[in-house]
């Protein structure tokens, strides 16, 4: 009986990648970039860097009309935080189930976000995360073993989604939620909530963001708030706001700015950028000024530094 039920197992199993490779397509894409930055007040000086990055996408349909889709991407030095990690090639992995009448459900093994997280890149694009000394802002958990849902359209220009993470043996267990209302031309406008729970202590973190395009401008705000039940903790609060111009089809400039303001710290952690950026066959070349003060939480003149920053990024 147990012969008869491998080879049973063992046909099935050969049938489905059959079925797979027939149905399915596989894709490759990439980007690099290079770069030169420069960085006051280091030690560092001018140094050059260099970005690199496959995504391997993989995906079919199923007889019941189900689409099932994976994304793994290569990017060297992704995280860079040990020796061990500098030499590992391997980043984030997903595998997303989806069909019209149920939506989409993604397991992401490493590299996921949150429904709040997805949302809480600042208006300015996170300009503290260029060499700031800033401490890296909070935001619900997410990443590895995370799961998110989106709800399929129920109601016209409104996206409903959901997160869930069951944390690790420390407990950090999150759950999460965001809704999206793009109704009115070059309007978007998101709101997303998260809760972490750990042993002795929750964390609540909420996201506002719009933009509005008109003509040749785009403005865009947002502010995330992080609140902590526990004495141990610090409250936050993120505020940006960012302009962008478009001159020209292949030619924009933009200015934005962002502010820290940490619970129990005397002086707030800011940030402001200019960036021109042009594209042409493919190539994309940045220059951008950044300044930053109050770095650390410093109030003195060692809290402030500025940086430029040249790159071109290349995708095929």
């Amino acid at each position: 009986m147990n012969t008869i039920r491998k080879l049973g197992l063992t046909a099935l199993a050969g049938s489905l990648v059959v079925t797979s490779a027939v149905a399915g397509e596989m894709s490759v894409t990439g980007g690099a970039s290079i770069g030169l930055k420069n960085t006051e007040k280091t030690s560092s000086g001018k140094s050059w860097t260099m970005g690199n990055q496959l995504t391997f996408t993989g995906s079919g349909e199923l007889d019941n009309g189900m689409n099932v889709a994976l994304s793994f991407i290569i990017d060297q030095a992704d995280d860079s935080t040990t020796t061990t990690n500098k030499r590992d090639p391997f980043d984030s992995h997903s595998v997303t189930i989806s069909s019209e009448g149920l939506g989409s459900l993604v397991l992401a093994g490493e590299g996921g976000s949150s429904a709040q997280s997805a949302i809480d890149t600042t208006a300015a694009g996170d300009l503290w995360d260029n060499g700031s000394g800033f401490t890296e802002p909070r935001a619900s958990e997410a990443g590895d073993n995370s799961m998110l849902y989106t709800l399929p359209t129920f109601i016209d220009d409104v996206a409903v989604k959901a997160g869930y993470s069951p944390g690790g043996a420390g407990g950090d267990t999150a759950t999460s939620w965001s809704v999206g209302y793009t109704g009115v031309e070059g309007l978007a406008v998101d709101y997303g909530y998260g809760e972490t729970e750990t042993v002795g202590s929750q964390q609540e973190h909420t996201t506002m963001k719009a933009s509005y395009a008109y003509s040749s401008f785009t403005l865009g705000y947002s502010l995330t708030e992080s609140i902590y039940d526990n004495s141990a903790s610090i409250d936050e609060e993120v505020s940006s706001w960012n302009v962008a111009y478009t001159v020209s089809d292949d030619l924009s400039v933009s200015y934005g700015t962002e502010s820290i303001d940490t619970e129990g710290q005397a002086t707030d952690e800011e940030a402001d950028a200019i960036k021109v950026t042009y594209t042409t066959g493919g190539v994309t070349l940045a220059a951008t000024q950044y300044d930053f003060s109050g770095s650390g939480n410093d109030a003195s003149s060692a809290g402030d530094t500025s940086r430029w920053a040249l790159s071109a990024t290349f995708a095929f």
